[in-house]
């Protein structure tokens, strides 16, 4: 696009834009005004702020209706009991004693399938309560297992974070999820050891919450068989890995298949309603998966806006001046870019949106591969997304019966987990690949 405007007025705009989201300002019309203002004291006029922010709004059609159609698939996981139902079946073949890993291993499954994080954290919270006031676990490490668990498969999941970021740098789906498993693993590891260090750091689950939560819950006879559960997510991944597995065996006809989760998430979806005999119900999952999708295309929408101001001035050669005289590696600025943008929005979705669209063309012209940039970047927003102007701090809190000043002290620790992934895939798509 033709540098219409100076760098300042870009960064002012997205310095605007985020301290409004911080004041509490609803984050699209946040990013909206920011844009706009930015685009003013930039030098643009009338008519060239409208073009800005429309030819940054058409920038992201393409991750737009690709998160819309993952609606459906996350819609039958949640909706149908399939990702309660894997939950259940990890911690019972894991066992109590090995608590701590089951619950991030479920949590973990669950987010990697297609259920947003939060939700994710919701479901496996009963099940964490009841562990817990049996296994004598403290709720802090406990919601640590579910939030380092979710962190770690949110990284390879096909949801909104994941489809932004590898539209952002123009790759395909699989091949995001596929570089973030490593990281992912490390994480999840991490998020035990650290989970187990703190088992006995703060209160413990009371034996009336259990009883309380038992009472105040339906109890649910018509979840989906474990076998049936597993059909939507897993048709999703093969599906997904056909083009990666052809790459590998030199397949030309898988190869050459270029699946997209445009249409590969929905026809999963489907398959999984189909195999659980749930196909009456097609209307409401598909209500609750476009319900559950609105407000991040919304932000996507926002973030467009404030992609297009960025990419419309000179920032960008701003930066990497800075970062040439400064002697600091390109690689860097991926996942210190995520790690920012996701504190500032508290948000990974959020994040990585407008990571990509503010660092993205930037980060590319320094000669770093895309697909590095994207995993680096992508566990970045892990690291401090979980800050208490975002819905996750106080979903995720509630969810285990914490108080504001509970869910704070858990924030270094879930910054640990973050870290740890980020510092994995840098050393790895740095100094090893």
């Amino acid at each position: 696009m033709t540098e219409l405007i100076n760098w300042y007025g870009a960064l002012i705009g997205l310095f605007l834009a985020i301290f409004l989201i911080l004041r509490g300002i609803n984050p699209v019309y946040s990013l909206f005004f920011g844009a706009i203002i930015g685009a003013f004291i930039g030098g643009a006029n009338l008519l060239q702020t409208v073009s800005i922010l429309t030819s940054g709004t058409q920038s992201i059609m393409g991750t737009v209706i690709r998160v819309l159609a993952a609606g459906i698939l996350a819609g039958v996981m949640m909706e149908s009991g399939a990702a309660e139902t894997i939950a259940q079946a990890v911690v019972r073949k894991l066992g109590e004693k090995k608590a701590l890993l089951a619950l991030a291993l479920a949590t973990g499954i669950i987010t990697a399938s297609g259920v947003f994080i939060p939700v994710a954290v919701l479901i496996v919270a009963p099940i964490a309560l009841s562990v817990g006031n049996k296994m004598g676990i403290s709720r802090l490490a406990l919601l640590l297992a579910l939030s380092g668990g979710g962190k770690a498969g949110n990284i390879i999941s096909p949801n909104p974070n994941t489809i932004a970021v590898a539209n952002g740098f123009n790759l395909s789906l699989s091949d995001v999820m596929i570089a973030g498993f490593i990281p992912a693993i490390f994480g999840l590891m991490a998020t035990v050891v650290i989970a187990s260090l703190i088992k006995n750091k703060g209160d413990k689950i009371a034996t009336q919450e259990v009883l309380m939560l038992k009472n105040n819950t339906e109890e649910k006879t018509n979840n989906p068989s474990l076998g049936k559960a597993i059909v939507a997510p897993v048709t999703a991944i093969l599906l997904l890995m056909l083009s990666p597995i052809g790459n590998i065996f030199h397949i030309d006809f898988l190869t050459n298949l270029k699946l997209d989760a445009l249409y590969v998430l929905p026809i999963a979806g489907m398959v999984g309603m189909l195999a659980m005999g749930q196909h009456r119900k097609i209307a409401l999952y598909t209500k609750s998966g476009i319900d559950k999708m609105t407000p991040t295309v919304l932000i996507l929408v926002g973030a467009g806006a404030i992609a297009g101001l960025i990419g419309s001035s000179n920032l960008a050669k701003q930066v990497i001046d800075i970062i040439d005289s400064m002697g600091i590696s390109g690689y860097y600025l991926s996942p210190i870019s995520g790690i920012l943008m996701a504190a500032a929005t508290a948000s990974t979705s959020t994040g990585v949106i407008l990571a990509t669209g503010t660092f993205g063309t930037t980060i590319t012209d320094l000669g770093i591969p895309s697909i590095s940039a994207a995993v680096m970047m992508h566990t970045g927003t892990t690291v401090i997304d979980s800050l208490p102007q975002g819905n996750y701090f106080h979903v995720t809190g509630n969810s285990m019966n914490m108080s504001i000043k509970q869910r704070m002290k858990l924030i270094p620790f879930e910054a640990l987990v973050g870290g740890t992934m980020t510092i994995v895939a840098t050393i790895l798509y740095d100094f090893i690949i």
